[in-house]
């Protein structure tokens, strides 16, 4: 029972939903219509995800302040085989929030002379699977599903990297990284205070930049929940469509978002009736193939290397889309 009343009014914050409600009430506004009731959506989504975002944002930038490049490289460099794969794709759970922010990072580390394979680890977890993501997931479908799809997105992660590693194509990364001298420096020591400073920061500028996302995603988020009909999303995404998976999967590769802006997407399809897989694929999708990021990873790396980066990532994302949809009675 606490644990239900933290999901639901803590995290899931459903009194803020009533209280929004109760206010458009006041000033005549019919929740029970579409306009009205997309206009509490969008309220309520905005206000749960920015409280959140900023809280998460605080917390994992303090915990992400003990782990710069120099010290993650350091501890990534200890580790060999698929447990260093595995280290790579933990440390990017406390990393930035979307694939173009990872990108840097891999290019450091890969100039840095770590294996081509737990770069990528790092890489793919880093979107796709974070603190936030496990809360939010939490705060929407339920503890079992968050844990699930972060484990699952740490899995695609070393099997990526260790494929990736298997097949030596350290020759497909592009000279001026691969011949880039690394810098050996020490991470500074920063005390507590400088670290709540630096959390601070980060909350401000990142909020600036996910923002925009986070209204994107809830307006999408409102019309499909108030103005889509059910049976359109069922066709589509339903258990009645074998390719919603992969369907759901390449709509999301040409979007821009990250695990914040897809999660009001997902809350509205869900309760619209589409599978749990396919929304979690569209959802992985987003967060790790987007074409920006390509675009940016395309620099750092040449067309085979990409290609093979994509083909892993799609393919374990669909196969575990359908593998969620197979089991998706034993986690809601």
């Amino acid at each position: 029972m606490i644990w239900n009343f933290v999901q639901d009014q803590v995290l899931g914050m459903k009194w803020l939903n009533a209280l929004i409600g109760r206010l458009l009430e006041s000033v005549g506004i019919d929740i029970t219509g579409r306009m009205g009731g997309s206009f509490q959506f969008f309220l309520y989504d905005v206000l749960k995800i920015s409280v959140l975002l900023c809280c998460l944002i605080f917390l994992i930038s303090y915990i992400q302040s003990y782990f710069p490049p120099e010290r993650s490289k350091k501890i990534m460099g200890r580790f060999h085989g698929i447990w260093a794969n595995c280290i790579a794709a933990l440390l990017g759970t406390v990393t930035p929030f979307c694939s173009c922010s990872s990108i840097p990072l891999f290019i450091g580390f890969t100039s840095a002379g770590l294996p081509l394979g737990v770069t990528f680890s790092f890489l793919i977890s880093s979107p796709m699977v974070d603190l936030g993501s496990l809360v939010l997931l939490m705060s929407i479908f339920c503890t079992k599903v968050a844990i699930v799809y972060v484990l699952v997105g740490l899995v695609i992660a070393v099997i990526g990297g260790t494929m990736i590693e298997k097949l030596h194509l350290e020759d497909q990364v592009e000279a001026f990284i691969r011949n880039a001298s690394a810098v050996e420096l020490d991470a500074p020591t920063l005390t507590k205070k400088d670290r709540l400073i630096y959390a601070k920061d980060q909350v401000t500028s990142t909020f600036k930049k996910v923002f925009p996302y986070i209204l994107v995603g809830v307006g999408i988020g409102a019309i499909i929940h108030n103005w889509i009909p059910e049976t359109w999303i069922e066709a589509v995404l339903g258990s009645n469509n074998p390719f919603g998976v992969v369907l759901a999967t390449l709509i999301g590769v040409p979007m821009y978002a990250d695990i914040f802006g897809t999660i009001p997407v997902a809350e509205a399809l869900l309760f619209k009736g589409a599978q749990l897989g396919t929304i979690l694929a569209f959802m992985m999708g987003v967060t790790t193939l987007s074409l920006p990021s390509m675009i940016m990873l395309r620099k750092a790396i040449k067309p085979k290397l990409l290609a093979v980066f994509v083909g892993i990532c799609t393919v374990g994302i669909i196969i575990l889309g359908y593998l969620f949809n197979a089991f998706s009675f034993l986690l809601i």
